[in-house]
């Protein structure tokens, strides 16, 4: 994790595709069942993009770090985390909300 963060300049523009795969691969990771498009179309008119995703969950990893904590230890903290089916959950807007209510949401373990 920590070498992927130093690349992750470099990484970004790879193909996506093939990031996934290789580190699926490396990782000896499966694939599971949950597609992110499966929301209901009348309570979700538009699905984030992954960087839409990625800018919500940066902005949680830094807003609660821990002190003594790094930032791959924060994101590991945070995934694995009960907030995480609350934010992928596009019918509840949740990843809408202001990066301070997601993080309080966080703190007090509920929104």
């Amino acid at each position: 994790m920590y070498h992927l963060i130093r690349v992750a300049n470099v990484l970004h523009s790879d193909n996506p595709n093939k990031v996934v795969h290789d580190l699926m691969d490396e990782y000896k990771l499966e694939y599971g069942s949950f597609h992110i498009e499966n929301v209901n179309s009348e309570l979700c008119s538009r699905i984030p993009t992954e960087l839409d995703m990625g800018k919500v969950y940066a902005r949680l990893i830094v807003d609660t770090l821990l002190p003594n904590e790094d930032y791959i230890q924060g994101l590991i903290r945070i995934y694995n985390d009960a907030i995480c089916q609350v934010i992928d959950d596009y019918t509840n807007g949740a990843y809408y909300e202001p990066s301070y209510v997601i993080a309080r949401a966080y703190k007090n373990g509920e929104f």
